[in-house]
């Protein structure tokens, strides 16, 4: 039934449209993924201001009419991440989060999981600034995303046969960790890469466990093969960090 709700969110994307409008994709505390127009926003003294950039997390208030897109009639700030806008290498970072949220929850149900975790992310971004290549946070981050909508990795045994010892590579086609027996198409995964992916998820994201270069990239490839077999969702992919020639295997085409 048409009508007001209240409700907090984050604001994943901006869009100008027309002359004076935005429509904006919002990911929110109660609502899920929820898309608006925000009418007159883009105006100079709109009652907006800029708060309905990327990355602003508000509390707002928005019409449900019987279209798709809800109409925001309220929108006051809850935190803008200022330091965050002040580091281009912070504000790619955010970006990337916000673009994972967008392509792998698009349903309508809340997810206080997944919402928080942005949260979390944005305000540590916020807080140490953000980094070119991958750092524990930004993986982590994206594992604890994927754990979030029901995609994370198997990490205990082999994926294809149970085998709980030899772990030694990962396919994303099995969705986990494969034995030696079944690595057939797998790409090798170091032990330092596995135990940073199994602390990484048993932790807050402000512990994220330290790693190196290479079992990063490892544990980050881990997440994107994974989502882009089961979740049919291909994430962007984070900056490496430099590595000797030789050290990391040429990605599956």
């Amino acid at each position: 039934m048409p009508g007001n709700f209240k409700t907090e969110g984050i604001v994943l994307r901006s869009i100008r449209y027309g002359e004076a409008d935005r429509i904006v994709h919002l990911y929110t505390a109660s609502r899920g993924r929820v898309g608006a127009i925000a009418k007159g926003s883009r105006r100079p003294r709109s009652r907006f201001g800029g708060r309905l950039e990327p990355f602003f997390r508000l509390n707002l208030v928005l019409y449900e009419g019987r279209g798709e897109l809800c109409t925001v009639t309220g929108a006051s700030t809850v935190d803008g991440y200022s330091r965050l806008r002040s580091h281009g290498e912070a504000i790619q970072a955010a970006a990337r989060a916000c673009d994972g949220v967008l392509r792998l929850l698009d349903s309508a149900e809340p997810n206080g999981a997944a919402y928080n975790l942005l949260c979390k992310y944005l305000w540590l971004l916020d807080e140490e600034g953000g980094a070119g290549s991958a750092t524990p946070a930004a993986v982590a981050f994206r594992l604890k995303l994927a754990l979030a909508a029901g995609f994370s990795p198997e990490l205990a045994s082999c994926a294809r046969c149970g085998e709980a010892e030899h772990l030694t590579s990962f396919s994303g086609d099995a969705g986990g960790v494969v034995c030696a027996s079944c690595e057939a198409s797998a790409f090798p995964l170091s032990g330092e890469a596995h135990d940073f992916m199994v602390t990484a998820l048993g932790s807050s994201l402000t512990d994220a466990p330290d790693a190196g270069a290479l079992a990063l990239a490892q544990a980050d490839r881990a997440v994107v093969e994974t989502l882009e077999h089961h979740a049919h969702v291909q994430l962007k992919p984070l900056p490496r960090a430099a590595e000797p020639t030789g050290s990391m295997e040429r990605h599956a085409a």
